[in-house]
């Protein structure tokens, strides 16, 4: 499985996220957009939580 934490450029971000300079971490499973926060830790946080899930289905199958 590939989890992906990128931050958001700017092409996508809303008009109002731009104008108050707040910076988006998008999360990616195998291609597909799983999550969207505002700070890394927490993206980063929600990956772990994917993998880990990951890791916990293989193991028991």
């Amino acid at each position: 499985m590939t989890v992906t934490v990128t931050e958001r450029d700017d092409q996508h971000k809303s008009r109002e996220s731009l104008a108050l300079g707040k910076r988006t971490w998008d999360v990616h499973q195998q291609g597909e957009l799983v999550g969207i926060f505002h700070t890394e830790s927490e993206a980063l946080n929600y990956r772990n939580e994917l993998e880990l899930g990951e890791q916990r289905r293989h193991a028991a199958g």
